[in-house]
């Protein structure tokens, strides 16, 4: 993202625009809503609530765009290393804590100082299957920030596995 910034400021320079990645393909992105038959319950609701405020408080950290937290506890956060690698560390922690029942979100969301323009957080079938693996009841994303790839056929899948996807 460092170099792209750096391109970003050289274009600027020569009074070259950037715009969004999504602003020729809005379809890419999910508007304000629940997108499956399945919803957030109370628990769940409270899991974005804290979500929502350490993403936005990772600003600091410059740390990714993703958590994971069940029952009110943060489970785990995004790094360098990527979505996969923080739901593979999750899927460790909530085993251990597990008596197999579904519990815990996925919320991606940008951070405050991210640059939107080129660098919006995407869920694709990979991180939704990781998602229904390690037992997760559900992804929160926020409206019109984020990449959702293969709509349709995501929305499908997550609603044959009785997982939610809200977007805030």
């Amino acid at each position: 993202a460092y170099i792209i910034k750096e391109i970003i400021k050289i274009f600027k320079k020569e009074k070259i625009k950037v715009i969004r990645q999504n602003t020729f393909n809005p379809e890419l992105t999910l508007n304000r809503g629940i997108f499956t038959r399945y919803k957030p319950d109370k628990i769940s609701k409270k899991d974005i609530i804290l979500g929502t405020t350490v993403i936005s408080d990772l600003k600091k950290n410059n740390v990714g765009q993703g958590i994971v937290i069940s029952n009110n506890r943060i489970i785990a956060v995004e790094d360098e290393n990527g979505t996969d690698s923080m739901l593979s560390r999750a899927n460790k922690i909530l085993k251990k804590s597990s008596k197999k029942k579904r519990q815990g979100i996925l919320l991606k969301y940008p951070k405050t100082n991210q640059d939107t323009r080129i660098d919006l957080p995407t869920v694709g079938m990979k991180t939704l299957r990781l998602c229904v693996k390690i037992g997760l009841k559900g992804i929160a994303l926020k409206s019109k920030y984020n990449i959702f790839i293969n709509k349709k056929k995501m929305i499908n899948y997550a609603n044959s596995k009785k997982l939610f996807i809200t977007v805030k």
